[in-house]
């Protein structure tokens, strides 16, 4: 048994994986007493685990071994396919809907976006069960593949610091690929890091649990806080019984979003030391800190005029409120704090989309569950700006911080910029796309942006508008979603798919 799943195929093993999930739902599903629906995720489990049995034995055959490069092009086609046995339980739960509703759910999903696109009160308890298990899986899956594939191939990040130090020489990433088979780093990773990530996921659940959400509520939103999914059976936190307490229980796993190290380099003094020396934890504090001052400064200034200065509850609330959602914003996960609305209220002025639709640009860390450029990306384009700025003063002058420090100023930043200008041009051909379908350029905009950095609710905040994914044309979903999980891929890694040089040994 034990060598028939060591020879499993990287999709056969996703399939194994996607038939085990909904067993879960099913028996939510029928502790809750709805059995047509436990009766549904069931049957269509056991379905996909016998079709996963059988195409698992038809591929025992010898092969050559798999390679970082076939694992990248199944993760690609996974986010292509997957989707289609996701939405078969799902698709009969909820009834009268077409089955693209459910496919372009499903991705979202999958990619940790999380768009809303059915009303959360059409949904049951079960099926909002299996939306956030689905983001959940797809954080895991781009934890995983993040150390064992991208990581070997110096791409999701990776390439801004490539070099490695090994006995005081600089190794080539390729001959490090080599030390070990990629189906073994796989493995390695998913038993090293699905305890973690489970863990953390169970620890907030019950932390929330405790704070007085309902357990099936705080189950999908600690898993949407680790997979920065942003999925909720609520439609968000505004009104949760939790208040400020929740909000204050998710604020702080917001870390894991922000930086790998919270989770790959243990724990004790020398997880402390490097946590205040990260660059993208930094990064993260700076504009967790300057723009929710900036944000509350306008505020104040607008509750100044009408007279509100003496309501320290509503600024403070304000504050919080402020510092909650840039920080959501920033992981891309796309919470809402309850206090947001507190901060408009407060001074009666609107605040403005373009500030979230900035951060969301940033994302999170790398090899971390956000979308979005990430931290340490943008951090080389700081250094390399500073530095270029520092050189028009004093021309002649050498910069310090090391071999290190160099690589991110000077070949870091520039496959940096290479990256943002891809993300670019793809939120250009998406906007024309979806203008191409009738939308207006403001929504075609706010929708190309939150697909391709993986944050779905930005629709819902960004307009003077909410954006209703549902009310989309059939091609205008179609676009979202490949925008989806060419965002969750990323564009360097479409581009490596496509360089014929990436395949040749």
């Amino acid at each position: 048994m034990a060598a028939y799943f060591r020879n499993l195929p990287f999709f056969a093993i996703l399939i194994f994986a996607a038939g085990v999930a909904m067993l879960l739902p099913a028996a939510v599903a029928t502790a809750t007493q709805d059995y047509r629906t436990g009766r549904v995720f069931l049957y269509a489990g056991l379905m996909v685990l016998m079709a996963a049995t059988l195409l698992g034995f038809a591929c025992q055959t010898p092969r050559r071994p798999p390679s970082e490069r076939s694992h990248l092009a199944s993760l690609f086609l996974a986010y292509l396919w997957l989707p289609l046995i996701l939405a078969l339980p799902m698709e009969q739960v909820v009834g009268n809907t077409r089955f693209i509703n459910v496919y372009f759910d499903m991705v979202s999903a999958l990619t940790t976006t999380g768009a809303q696109v059915f009303d959360p009160a059409r949904l049951a308890p079960a099926v909002h069960l299996w939306r956030g298990l689905v983001g959940w899986c797809g954080g895991l899956l781009i934890w995983i593949t993040a150390f064992a594939v991208l990581a070997p191939l110096n791409l999701g990040g990776y390439e801004v610091t490539s070099e490695a130090t090994v006995q005081g020489q600089i190794v080539n990433a390729r001959g490090q690929m080599r030390a070990a088979g990629a189906s073994e780093r796989l493995r390695k990773h998913a038993l090293r890091l699905t305890p973690i990530y489970a863990g953390l996921t169970a620890a907030l659940a019950i932390a929330l649990t405790a704070s007085g959400e309902a357990p099936l509520v705080a189950a999908v939103h600690a898993m949407s806080t680790l997979a920065t999914s942003g999925i909720s059976p609520l439609g968000g936190l505004q009104g949760s019984p939790t208040g400020l307490i929740g909000e204050a229980l998710i604020f702080v796993f917001f870390l894991f979003a922000l930086s790998r190290r919270t989770y790959s380099s243990g724990i004790g003094r020398e997880l402390r030391e490097r946590l205040t020396k990260d660059r993208e934890i930094r990064l993260a504090l700076f504009a967790g800190i300057v723009l929710p001052t900036l944000l509350f400064a306008r505020h104040w200034v607008g509750a100044l005029e009408v007279d509100e200065l003496s309501d320290a509850g509503a600024a403070l609330s304000a504050l919080w409120g402020s510092v909650f959602t840039v920080i959501s914003f920033l992981t891309t996960t796309g919470f809402v704090s309850d206090a947001w609305g507190d901060a408009r209220a407060w001074s009666g002025l609107q605040t403005p989309g373009l500030l979230l639709v900035g951060l969301v640009l940033m994302g999170g860390g790398v090899a971390t569950t956000a979308g979005g450029v990430k931290l340490l990306r943008v951090y080389a384009l700081y250094k390399h700006g500073v530095r270029e700025m520092g050189k028009l003063i004093y021309p002649n002058s050498v910069a310090g911080a090391g071999r290190l420090g160099r690589r991110i100023r000077r070949e870091g930043a520039y496959i940096a910029w290479v990256v943002f200008m891809l993300l670019v041009l793809s939120i250009a051909a998406v906007m024309v796309a979806l203008a191409s379908t009738g939308l207006d350029f403001e929504d075609a905009t706010i929708l190309a942006i939150a697909t391709l950095t993986t944050t779905g609710p930005l629709a819902s905040v960004a307009g003077a508008t909410p954006i209703d994914y549902f009310m989309l044309s059939d091609a205008a979903k179609l676009i979202c979603a490949g925008a989806m999980i060419v965002g969750r891929i990323e564009t360097l890694v479409m581009i490596a798919l496509l360089n014929p040089g990436f395949w040749r040994d």
